[in-house]
């Protein structure tokens, strides 16, 4: 027996998105049922609106995405300790537990994950949810819906920058100033790093890392080989949506140095000459979305060491959610990261 209807935001395919009535799926034993209260639309909802996928999880049927997002109870749970109406964040990724990944500390690269968001398994951008009672992560009584939505970029920020360990005062290179690259910068200000010399071709981006405490910002790598005498940075963080993104963070790098990459990129495909990693020896990491760091997030939060309202450039209803794609899918000037409030702010 399904649940009332609702409206949703569904993707069909590439560059088509649609609103339309979602019936609410049963809850499952172990789920408690949320009202949305807001979700943030990601880089990866944007490549399953561009590229209809990201490698294996394709749209194969409408599929509802959204898993930056936070809710209310929608009735006490005494299981939780929670009372009806309390504001909670969900970690998306639901790991088996019992693989060998699992068991090796790596719930973010279980092969059997179920994440919310991600095809097939609907999303938040509706106006309730049901999840499991092990994702939900309890907020602070003063934390806002805008706080809960950016606990998992931030999330994904912090485990970018724990592959990375960044060395007491050292420079990096930091390529891509969308919303997660813009969380790094602030985590590795935080984890002590030294001059951080960042780049993006849009200037709105770059005008905001600047207040957020840039060393330097530039428009493209090469600004960064000039910076630094076509040296490089001996630690660089690759966060865009760029082909191009790898070879970039490669001529970034210092030769011996170490890259992490975060972004994903368009198409799925890398574009780069071999011969620049290679002849600079460097130590390549890739990151997949994040291991247990719900708690050092929200202390990022709440201690104020980190700024996320300043990233949100736009804030609008569920019927707004389609429009919101597709000015984020142009790079449209001043658009950094949109917030949507399925039952109105």
């Amino acid at each position: 027996m399904n649940g009332p209807t609702h409206h949703a935001l569904f993707l069909h395919g590439p560059y088509d998105a649609r609103l339309a009535p979602y019936t609410l799926r049963d809850g499952r034993p172990g789920e408690t049922l949320l009202d949305v209260a807001a979700v943030g639309l990601c880089g990866s909802d944007l490549h399953y609106f561009k590229d209809g996928g990201i490698g294996a999880a394709t749209i194969a049927q409408p599929f509802v995405p959204g898993h930056e997002f936070c809710g209310r109870l929608t009735c006490d749970d005494p299981e939780l300790g929670l009372s009806r109406g309390t504001l909670v964040a969900v970690d998306p990724n639901k790991a088996c537990g019992h693989c060998e990944y699992c068991e090796r500390g790596h719930p973010n690269l279980c092969p059997n994950v179920e994440f919310i968001g991600a095809p097939p398994f609907d999303g938040a951008m509706t106006e309730q949810i049901w999840v499991p009672k092990s994702q939900v992560v309890p907020l602070p009584p003063h934390f806002t819906p805008l706080d809960g939505v950016m606990l998992e970029p931030l999330g994904v920020a912090i485990h970018a920058v724990d592959l990375a360990k960044p060395r007491l005062l050292e420079r990096v290179a930091l390529i891509g100033l969308g919303p997660i690259g813009l969380l790094i910068l602030q985590v590795l200000k935080v984890a002590g790093a030294g001059e951080i010399l960042a780049v993006d071709p849009q200037e709105h981006r770059r005008d905001l890392a600047l207040r957020l405490g840039t060393t330097a910002v530039g428009a493209s790598v090469e600004d960064i080989r000039g910076w630094t005498r076509n040296e490089g940075c001996p630690l660089v963080i690759e966060a865009t949506n760029a082909p191009e993104g790898f070879r970039d963070a490669v001529r970034a790098a210092k030769i011996g140095g170490r890259a992490v990459l975060v972004g994903i990129p368009d198409g799925d495909v890398y574009t780069m000459p071999a011969a620049e990693a290679r002849r600079r020896g460097l130590k390549i990491k890739f990151a997949r979305r994040m291991g247990e760091v719900y708690p050092r997030a929200i202390a990022l939060v709440e201690k104020r060491l980190v700024d996320v309202a300043s990233l949100v450039s736009h804030q609008v209803g569920l019927d707004g959610a389609a429009a919101a794609f597709g000015r984020h899918a142009q790079n449209t000037p001043g658009v950094v990261k949109t917030l949507i409030y399925p039952s109105g702010q």
